[in-house]
């Protein structure tokens, strides 16, 4: 993670030059200091420039908590790393470390878990990003941060073109010629304590710049449909967008409605203890599937839902 004085610098570099005297003397720094983290920056992969204004930043790094980090208008920090495991496991043991507000980042996936413990492998060149949140909510309230997070994904999307949907519960999908494909999965992790959430991890893995033969059957990536994008500024759109849904979680089942592409199809959802079939109808607060069957209105809160072909009379 960065450090305060690191993260400071590369906000000043992004509203213009930075004079270093001025910024020392502004943070109680020696211009030594602000050197030292400006060099620390040069490794990171930036191009930082001495003019007679100041320093300037003109080349980003393509990927990594720096890149992320610089012109983030959210209050998050950032840990990278070129390959791990699995982005919420590290999260989770940032959150037993008493962390806070911090996105775990990594261009490959070595050991990911899905939905029910599935493992899944995300290879180099996607967005891996787990974003540690301590939200002031009851535990049962956690579901509609799954929510905030597809929400996300689709609007960062927005600005390439790529015309994303979601998938009830945790998909991101966008049609290929006529056909969904899955884009992003989504895992949410929390733990409770005292009626309130301890800490919630957002997990989110993004199929970005990976080539078309190393994703399994169904799935697409942004490279497929609209070339390679800069994954920096897509995480950046990721977390601005979730931040402005997480302070106002009122606003989130209509953002979700606007962009579902599950609600009013025929569905199959797949349940611990049960199968419910039907249309699917709405989407209640805070997460649940409304789905319409034979027998009745059924709210589903947790499952993996299928979308069915239309049935004759729907066509």
């Amino acid at each position: 993670m960065t450090d305060d004085t690191r993260r400071a610098l590369l906000d000043a570099l992004a509203d213009g030059p930075v004079r270093g005297p001025a910024f020392a003397e502004a943070h109680g720094l020696t211009r030594a200091a602000v050197w030292k983290q400006v060099e620390a920056l040069r490794e990171a992969g930036f191009v930082v420039e001495s003019t007679p204004a100041g320093y300037r930043v003109t080349g980003v790094p393509e990927f990594g908590a720096a890149a992320v980090l610089y012109g983030l208008s959210a209050p998050y920090d950032a840990e990278f790393h070129a390959s791990i495991p699995s982005t919420n496991s590290r999260a989770r043991d940032l959150a037993a470390e008493g962390a806070a507000d911090v996105v775990v980042l990594a261009d490959e996936q070595t050991g990911g878990r899905g939905r029910r413990g599935r493992g899944w492998t995300g290879p180099s060149g996607g967005v891996y990003a787990s974003l540690l949140v301590r939200p002031d909510r009851p535990p049962a309230h956690a579901p509609v941060f799954t929510l905030a997070t597809a929400v996300a994904v689709v609007r960062a999307c927005d600005p390439l073109g790529v015309d994303a949907r979601i998938k009830w519960p945790n998909d991101v999908l966008v049609d290929t010629g006529g056909e969904a494909r899955k884009l992003a999965g989504i895992l949410s992790e929390m733990e409770g304590e005292a009626g309130r959430v301890a800490w919630l991890v957002a997990g989110v893995g993004v199929n970005a710049n990976v080539d078309a033969d190393a994703l399994p059957a169904g799935a697409t990536s942004l490279r497929a449909v609209r070339g390679d994008v800069d994954r920096a500024a897509f995480v950046r759109r990721l977390l601005e967008a979730f931040h402005e849904l997480a302070a106002d979680l009122e606003g989130v089942l209509p953002a979700w409605r606007e962009r579902a592409d599950t609600l009013g199809r025929r569905v199959r959802v797949e349940t611990p203890g049960r199968t419910v079939v039907g249309r699917a109808r709405d989407v209640e607060f805070p997460g649940a599937l409304v789905v319409a069957t034979d027998t009745g209105v059924e709210r589903v809160h947790a499952g993996d839902c299928e979308h069915l072909r239309p049935e004759p009379a729907d066509r």
